[in-house]
């Protein structure tokens, strides 16, 4: 322990990520000067994002030393690079919203996290894709033990935004069903994993590929009930799958477009759908007769702001993040698949993961 004028400050070795989730201790020797992938204006991330040294802020009384250990890329990340999403951090930004690190030191007013604690984001834009950074105590959140590296990686956005849609918007019991576009995204599979662990049906929708096989058996070992692709959805056959399981009081909308008027088709009456992306690039059309006659409702979720709407309730958000790791400790909840690539190899990983048709999540490891 080291005794300081401005605040007492407690350090361990950082970790670094391996395959498998792993870690390894790092010696001081090969300790380097923090870098990030940076962007000073808004563009194709290729063209605009670099990877740069970094400054480390000093650490302050409230603040957390935080070597990052892996983060995902995800489509929000890149609408942020290109200057088309919601919320834009400031200029020159680091990129990235999600991830996790390691805490190797802490300020002396701390008082939820010590060295070696592993700490994903409470919000949105602080920057993970760094290996290191000093944050503010209250946007951490603290990691229970036995969270494989990729869990937690990938934990505060997808999964999150799957236990919120499935919690807030219907009163959903055991045997109702839920119908969803975008099944294979990560929203998707974690809505899969939750709904079975609480006995929900899913109906998931799929686009038609190549390797159609493969996807519907992948998404069906994670408990899917029913995997259809749209084309499918489309046909007069498709209302044989509903004497099977209930029509969904539930739809929920990654895609827009045609996608998400089928989903309403099929819709129970005064059912919700809730849209929370729109991959298709299409605005949401909705029949005058689903409206009158058959009286749904049309919502939007967005994890930003429920975290935002409820930031003066931490415990509410601790209790979600509670709850799905829960579900991972028990084996009923895990990540995506996942290509681990290295920092430096960020150009692959970006080109990758805007690819059609790739389910697996790229996590870039520092």
């Amino acid at each position: 322990m080291v005794a300081m004028t401005a605040c007492t400050v407690r350090r361990v070795w950082p970790v670094r990520a391996l395959a498998g989730g792993c870690f390894r201790a790092l010696s001081a020797a090969s300790q380097a000067r923090p870098r990030g992938l940076v962007y000073e204006q808004h563009g194709e991330p290729a063209q605009v994002l670099h990877l740069k040294n970094i400054d480390l802020a000093e650490l302050w009384d409230s603040g957390v030393h935080v070597k990052m250990i892996a983060a995902p890329i995800n489509p929000s990340d890149i609408n942020m690079i290109q200057g088309t999403y919601a919320v834009l951090a400031d200029l020159p930004a680091v990129g990235g919203n999600e991830g996790v690190g390691q805490v190797v030191g802490v300020g002396s007013h701390v008082t939820s996290l010590k060295p070696g604690d592993l700490v994903i984001p409470a919000d949105a834009g602080l920057g993970t894709w760094r290996t290191e950074a000093t944050f503010s105590e209250e946007n951490l959140l603290k990691m229970p033990p036995g969270i494989p590296l990729t869990c937690a990686a990938t934990l505060g956005v997808n999964p999150c935004t799957a236990y919120r849609m499935l919690s807030d918007f219907e009163t959903l019991k055991p045997g109702d069903s839920v119908i969803q576009n975008a099944a294979n995204s990560g929203v998707g599979q974690a809505v899969i994993q939750i709904a079975a662990a609480k006995g929900i049906k899913t109906i998931n929708v799929v686009r038609d590929r190549p390797d159609l096989q493969r996807l519907v058996e992948r998404l069906k070992s994670l408990g899917a009930d029913h995997v259809i692709t749209e084309e499918m959805l489309r046909k007069p056959e498709a209302k044989d799958l509903f004497k099977k399981v209930p029509k969904p009081m539930l739809a929920l909308n990654g895609v827009g477009g045609k996608s998400a008027t089928e989903l309403l088709r099929h819709l129970q009456h005064k059912g919700t759908m809730v849209t929370y992306g729109g991959m298709s690039k299409q605005p949401v059309t909705v029949p005058v007769s689903a409206l009158i006659f058959k009286n749904v409702k049309l919502r939007g979720f967005w994890m930003t702001q429920w975290k935002r709407d409820n930031v003066q309730n931490k415990d509410k958000l601790r209790g979600m993040v509670a709850d799905l790791c829960s579900l991972i400790h028990q084996g009923q909840l895990t990540a995506p698949t996942c290509q681990e690539v290295p920092l430096e190899d960020y150009q692959t990983a970006l080109k990758d993961s805007m690819k059609p048709y790739i389910s697996a999540k790229q996590i870039l490891l520092m």
